[in-house]
Order: C-alpha cells, then structure tokens, then sequence
C-alpha cells in the first residue's frame, strides 16, 4: 500500500530526475576564444568649434561650471548584432589593440537590445555628472581626456550570450570638439569581471 509520504517522495524524486536530464543535455553557452577581435565604433573626429554644431542631445543634462549643459554631437557610430559571447570588452584606439584613446568632452556609451529597449547607459571622458531625467549617467573611468590601451572595460555592462546594438556618441560642452578613432576589441576573458576601481556613480 501506497502511504502519502511514500507518494510524496516518489513525485520528489522524479521531479530531480527529470531536473538532472535537463541540466544534462542543456547546451552550454558560447565562449569567445582565438585571436582578440575589433570592432570600429568610429573612426578620428577632427577637432572644431562646438558652437558650429548642429546637433544636440537634449535629452541630457551635464553638470558645467562653465559651458552649454545640454551638450552638442560631435560624432557618432554604431556596432549592430555584437555578441560579447562571455569574452572581455575593452576599448582601444586602433583596431590592433595597441593604442589608447582621447575623447573632447566625454563619449556616451549606449547599450541596447536589437528591439531598442536600453539596457545600460555610461559616460567616458570629462565630465563631472551627466543625466537624463532623474537617471543618473553612471561614469567609467577617470575624468580626464585621454585613455591608455585597454584602460576602460566594458565586459560587465553586456550581457555576456545575448545581441545588443552598442552606440558611441561624442559630446562636448565647451569650445571645441574632437576625438580619436575609438575601437572596440572582444578578447578571451581570463578574469571575472573588471576592475572596480574603473567604475563610480
């Protein structure tokens, strides 16, 4: 005879068997390996007057003690269909990975899925705060220009087995505009994660 204890143990028992077959056969994800890969975010943006511009992204506020809060576009790219696929995101300026980039203010990083919905957000560059509405534009890196090799990592804000479009915009608040050729390269990720240091709010 068949107690509802026994029954009981018997559904929990199935239920981790069929829970082990499917972890079985799940496939694994994806990692990146091989050679470091690059990616062109856009290529150098010659230095020139801001005030000459005519776009603007007025949708964002910046924190300046002097300058236009409502920053102007010096240059844009794009990278479509990226798929970091669990490797290391680094930015560099030339494709072969070996130099470092400027950037006249600050350059916004936008991180999306293919359907458009925003996933994350970042500003590089010289700035001391930028925001759009009540969201707080969270910073990578230090509050300067100019960046070494592979100094700012991205890994952590993309998803590591998932597509998104990945947009670069450079803004600038002052004077003058510019910017180096900004790549970015997809390596074998041999640690978790970035350096911490890298990163503040």
């Amino acid at each position: 005879m068949t107690t509802p204890t026994h029954k009981r143990l018997i559904l929990l028992a199935a239920l981790a068997i069929s829970c082990l077959l499917a972890c079985a056969h799940a496939p694994e994800a994806p990692r990146f390996t091989g050679a470091p890969k690059a990616f062109e975010l856009f290529q150098a943006i010659p230095e020139a007057e801001t005030s000459r511009r005519a776009e603007q992204r007025r949708d964002l506020y910046v924190n300046t003690a002097s300058g236009e809060p409502v920053p102007y576009v010096v240059g844009r790219g794009q990278i479509s269909d990226f798929n970091r696929q669990g490797g290391r995101v680094r930015l560099f300026g030339d494709a072969a990975g070996t130099l470092g980039f400027s950037v006249d203010n600050f350059v916004l990083i936008e991180i999306a899925r293919p359907d458009g919905v925003l996933l994350q957000r970042v500003a590089i560059g010289f700035q001391q705060g930028a925001s759009i509405g009540s969201e707080q534009i969270d910073t990578v890196g230090p509050m300067q220009f100019q960046f070494g090799p592979g100094e700012i990592d991205l890994t952590r804000f993309i998803p590591a087995n998932e597509p998104v479009v990945i947009t670069a915009t450079v803004l600038d608040t002052g004077s003058v505009g510019s910017a180096s050729a900004l790549y970015l390269v997809l390596s074998e990720d041999t640690h978790v994660g970035g350096n911490v240091d890298d990163f503040r709010d």
